[in-house]
């Protein structure tokens, strides 16, 4: 039976990695497309890790300078979020992501030209405004053109992007360690790269078909939709789209906050709180500091983001694999247990003293893991799928809003609660947190794998 489980587990992985062989290619190039937003999430998450150690230098930052310096690109993040949603309904979801590679653009450039710390701040904010709204829009866009079945691991592109986008910044960082004092501004040039790869793809992906429908071109969705669907599905699937707008109600900030959908929109904003108060973005954000407490040099420490890339990539395969099968709940249920047991394993370590890097390292690849297969991309998956047709834009607008803020409070707040209390107690806060999201879960959260955008919408009824 061993035998048999395991070679059921690899060919789900291998699926995963091919499931490019679905019948229709165009679903996934288009979907590949626009979780691409989620590589410049990535990569803006990383790539400020490898230049801590230089703009504190270069700026002359205490403690509290650098969790504002890691941090503020996050404020840009939630006013994006905020902002995306209306964008998105007014303009379209792809001509709300061109605007957002144009803004990851013009940060990267800016970021890295600055000589004050006030322009590397306002630089860091705008780059934040492209990321917040792609991190709401892109797997919005994704969740309207995919097919229930495949949806999942569709969504779940976006993830493996934000965590390829993590890598690549490692090694970014790695790469150009030792360029000379200005290092970090190559670093945070490279941004550009990305952001232009981003928008050149976006010029040949259409308009989702809800968008179109919801906006009275019925004609144009047609076409979309014979393009991602059998030619039987259709109408089908255009029937069901009219239908879920038919009540005639118009988004508005007013109809989100409607008593009908209090349960879906509270599980919405406390999934992606969730996903950042465990912790993940103080960790990949501040892996190099953490390893150096350990007596590990720069380099070393950076060497060792690396590895922590690749297990994240390598993870968010399984969860591509898997997402479609073992269904959303169970993924989140175990990962917070997973998560939760990995930061006591570092946080006991830090209080007794104990600096085995090995173990550490370990401890953290395991929470790494954890978080890539279940929080880190069900999550996104999750929120892209509960919301009705009618609210979707502002309710994920909301949601991200809401994952930006805690995002920012635990990147602001780490540097300052490890410096005035001890890395010990801050993980094991987030341990904390990681037993709350697990009896939120148990308690809160429906299974939705399997089902069509509009039969989800009957589920937090």
């Amino acid at each position: 039976m061993f035998i048999f489980s395991i070679i059921k587990w690899l060919n789900a992985i291998l699926e995963a990695g091919t499931f490019i062989l679905m019948n229709n290619r165009f679903v996934i190039l288009i979907s590949a497309t626009a979780a691409l937003g989620g590589l410049l999430f990535g990569f803006d998450t990383a790539i400020i890790s490898g230049t801590i150690p230089y703009i504190q230098a270069y700026f002359k930052l205490d403690a509290v300078m650098i969790g504002w310096a890691v941090s503020s690109g996050l404020i840009g993040c939630a006013m994006g979020s905020l902002a995306a949603g209306g964008l998105a309904d007014k303009y379209g979801r792809r001509n709300s992501l061109i605007i957002c590679a144009l803004l990851f653009a013009i940060s990267g450039i800016g970021a890295a030209i600055s000589k004050q710390f006030f322009l590397f701040i306002i630089f860091r904010i705008i780059g934040g405004l492209g990321v917040g709204a792609a991190a709401m829009v892109s797997p919005m866009y994704i969740a309207e053109i995919a097919p229930a079945s495949q949806r999942g691991k569709l969504v779940a592109l976006y993830q493996l992007a934000i965590v390829t986008g993590i890598l690549l910044a490692y090694f970014t960082n790695y790469a150009l360690n030792g360029t000379g004092e200005y290092n970090w501004r190559w670093m945070f040039g490279t941004q550009l790269i990305p952001s232009i790869l981003f928008l050149l793809m976006l010029l040949s992906v259409p308009e989702t078909p809800r968008w179109l429908v919801n906006n009275e071109q019925v004609k144009q969705a047609v076409i979309v939709l014979q393009k991602i669907k059998n030619s039987l599905d259709v109408q089908h699937e255009l029937t069901q789209i009219q239908l879920s707008y038919s009540e005639g109600e118009k988004s508005s900030i007013s109809r989100l906050f409607d008593k009908k959908y209090s349960k879906v929109l509270i599980a919405g904003v406390l999934l992606a709180i969730f996903q950042q108060v465990t912790g993940i973005n103080a960790i990949l954000y501040y892996a190099p500091v953490i390893f150096n407490q350990t007596g590990l040099g720069n380099n070393d420490s950076l060497l060792y983001t690396i590895i922590i890339g690749l297990v994240n990539v390598v993870s968010t395969f399984i969860a591509i694999g898997f997402v479609d099968k073992v269904g959303r709940k169970r993924f989140l249920v175990m990962g917070s247990v997973l998560m939760g047991a990995s930061l006591i394993v570092v946080a006991i370590c830090f209080y007794f003293q104990f600096y085995k890097y090995y173990l550490i390292l370990i401890s953290v690849l395991v929470y790494v893991a954890s978080f890539g297969c279940t929080l880190g991309a069900v999550t996104w998956v999750y929120l892209s799928e509960i919301f009705p047709n009618r609210i979707r834009a502002l309710a994920l607008s909301l949601s991200t809003f809401a994952l930006w803020l805690a995002d920012f409070a635990i990147s602001y707040s780490f540097p300052v609660m490890t410096a005035h209390f001890s890395t010990s107690i801050t993980l094991g806060i987030y341990a904390g947190f990681c037993l709350i999201a697990f009896i939120y879960m148990i308690v809160n959260i429906p299974e939705t794998k399997g089902k069509s955008l509009e039969e989800i919408e009957t589920l937090f009824l």
